[in-house]
Formats: structure tokens, sequence, C-alpha cells
């Protein structure tokens, strides 16, 4: 199973440096696989060619997230990037580009567009692309949002490869909840079919605020893992994201994170081929600290190293011929 990581490219995700990536290994005491981190659209679409070269320059795999949106605001719909636009095909020319700089790199490296599509608070979401409405676009069988949603994939994977941007690996990416919680709103809703995906993940996590508390990995990926598992007969799956804040409200952090490695290593989800720490920290809007990293406390520290110190958890990637 890949041993990876988002190692604290603070708030806007992209700030892409070695000098991070090897403290978060010297804290894990493990190598990471794959390198995540995002590429926000803010401004203009131009690939990260420096953030891609550190990442590769250091032997680690590139995994980018392609953030379409031209603000923070969350909760709403995108000014600028909506799934309409993009499916009529207004960001060609820009994403063309896009995909002939990573073309040119010659660097393998995972893509994902989307990032937990069932949830509500990115501008990609379904819910502001339409929603579970059926009379304003496609298929009126199909729920408008969610259908959006699989098109503008579909349409990005298509022009990538025009461009000959063989050396990408594209990424399907929900959340391990969806919300709303409605019939139209589903990990299959949005799925852009095999043809168009070579991995499938999801985000899980026990709390993103002191005294919250979402559940145990186990629950969490337990109720999810079949959905995944039945999008696809045989594309690996992964947990893309992954963490717990300090003070959750119930149990320990340390214990949570235990918990979930005994469980990956045991292979409890057989099919879960690699798992990705979100490693972070910031302040939320009443000023107090949250914080995901691994080095948290020493109890928490000592939990992840010994958790992923195992030779079940690989740093060297293996490239399938395609």
């Amino acid at each position: 199973m890949y041993h990876s990581a988002y190692p604290d490219f603070v708030g806007t995700e992209d700030r892409v440096a070695a000098w991070r990536i090897r403290e978060f290994e010297r804290l894990a005491g493990k190598r990471l696989a794959w390198v995540y981190f995002s590429d926000n659209w803010m401004g203009r679409i131009r690939f990260p060619a420096r953030r891609v070269a550190v990442v590769h320059g250091m032997g680690r795999v590139p995994f980018i997230r392609m953030m379409a949106r031209s603000s923070w605001r969350e909760g709403a719909a995108d000014p600028v990037y909506t799934l309409q636009r993009i499916v009529d095909g207004e960001f060609d020319a820009d994403l063309t580009r896009w995909f002939e700089a990573a073309r040119d790199s010659g660097v393998k490296m995972l893509v994902e567009f989307g990032t937990e599509v069932n949830g509500s608070w990115f501008p990609w979401s379904g819910r502001w692309n339409g929603g579970g409405t059926t009379a304003g676009y496609g298929d009126p069988a199909l729920a408008d949002g969610p259908e959006r949603f699989r098109d503008a994939y579909r349409r990005l994977v298509d022009l990538s490869r025009a461009a000959g941007a063989a050396n990408l690996t594209w990424v399907y990416h929900v959340n391990g909840g969806s919300q709303p919680r409605a019939a139209w709103n589903t990990p299959a809703a949005y799925y852009p079919g095999d043809a168009y995906v070579d991995w499938i993940g999801v985000s899980i996590y026990g709390s993103q605020r002191p005294g919250e508390y979402y559940g145990s990995f186990r629950r969490q990926l337990d109720a999810v893992y079949p959905k995944l598992r039945a999008l696809s007969r045989d594309k690996p799956l992964a947990v893309l994201e992954w963490g717990i804040a300090q003070r959750p409200a119930r149990g320990t952090k340390a214990g949570w994170i235990a918990a979930a490695l005994r469980d990956l290593r045991a292979r409890r989800w057989p099919r879960i081929r690699a798992v990705s720490y979100w490693h972070e920290d910031w302040l939320d809007p009443g000023d107090r600290r949250v914080d995901l990293r691994i080095d948290s406390s020493p109890r928490v520290r000592r939990a992840y190293r010994r958790g992923v110190a195992s030779g079940f958890f690989t740093s060297r990637p293996v490239w399938t011929p395609r």
C-alpha cells in the first residue's frame, strides 16, 4: 500500500517546497510515494511546472488537485469556472496548454478534478451546478448537477488525450459522506466511467475541529467502501485524504490513527492500495487552532510513525504499462 501525504503546503495548498516534504518524511520515518498539492485556477489556468519539478526532482510522484475556483469562497457556485462553462468548451484553449505543458514535462503524475464532488463546500459540487433538478441539462432521467460534473470531467480527460498527455493518471475523488444526503447525490451519480478514470479515491476524517467527532476510520470506510467498489470491478481504490484534529469529542487522536493503520495493514478493505494523510494546521473562524498534523503531540507522532513502519506501506511507485 502506497504511503503518501499532503505535507502542509500552507493555506493555499500549493506552496510546494522540498523542505516541507523532507520534514514530513522525517516525522513519519518513511518516504512518500506521492506528494499531494492543489493547483488553484485563480487568475488563470496554468500548469504548475515549478511545483511538479520540485516533487519530481526528489524522486516522488506529483499528485495535482485541479481546483476550478476563482476565489476562496466555499458553499456557493463559482462565478467563473462553472461546470457548464467547462462543458461548453470556454476554457479549452487554456486547458489544452495545461495538458501540453504536462506532456512536455515528461513527468509521470496523478491528476484529479472535482475533489470531494459529492460534498457541498466546493463550487464544482453538484449542489451548485444544478443539484437534483432534471430539466435543465442533458438526459432528463439524470440529475443535472452530477451529469454536468461527469461531462466536465470527461471533457478534461478528452482534452488531455488529444494533447498526447499519456503521462497523466486520472483520479476520481469523492467524500466519504455525501452532503446533502439526497438520492441524487451519490458517488455513482458523478462517476465519469472506467474509460475516463484510473484510480478511485475517498476522503475520511475523524474530525476537523476540536470537540467534533465524525466516527472511527473503520466505521466511515466500512460505510463507503461498498459504494466505491461498486463503481468499477477493477480500478484501484485509495484513501486520498485522511486525518483527525487534536482533542476529538471521543477517544484520542493517537488512538484513532493507530486503529486506522492497524485495519489497513490487516487488509480489511482489500482494494485500498494507497493512503494519503492530510498534514496541516490552521485557525478556525473562532481563532481556535485546528491541528491535523502527525506531530501535534508526541503520542500522535508515535502512533503514526509506528503504524506506517511496516513494509506493508511502501514508498516505491510501480507504473503499469498503458
